[in-house]
């Protein structure tokens, strides 16, 4: 089975600077953790170049849901690289609860692929 490669923009920054972007796209005045920005519609897929659009994650936030959570920083990012990518990929756990569901399988699927911790759980 042939997968086909995508390209993502990953920005890491701090909490004033996402909350900017969080504010202005989303009209949401506070930091968040991660922004999905989509560059393609169901409609694009496959295109070339095949960019799925960009991710900004900031560390602060990573850093302190890490420590409350009682993870590494590293695995807190991975959770929050997976999130973001079913974002741009189409899913959404904001539109009903199998949404959230679906969002949260194929979260755990992804992170036993990249993470050692079996038993990190999903965003």
């Amino acid at each position: 089975m042939g997968y086909e490669a995508y390209e993502i923009s990953l920005v890491i920054t701090g909490d004033d600077q996402i909350r900017e972007l969080n504010e202005k796209y989303r009209g949401i005045a506070r930091p968040t953790n991660v922004l999905a920005f989509p560059m393609l519609t169901d409609d694009d897929l496959p295109s070339t170049p095949k960019l799925l659009g960009d991710l900004v994650v900031s560390a602060e936030k990573a850093e302190q849901e890490a420590k409350e959570a009682g993870i590494t920083t590293d695995e807190r990012i991975s959770q929050l690289l997976v999130h973001g990518v079913l974002h741009l990929v189409g899913y959404d756990h904001e539109t009903g609860e199998n949404h959230a569901q679906a969002m949260e399988k194929k979260s755990l699927e992804l992170l036993r692929v990249i993470e050692d911790n079996p038993g990190l759980a999903a965003f």
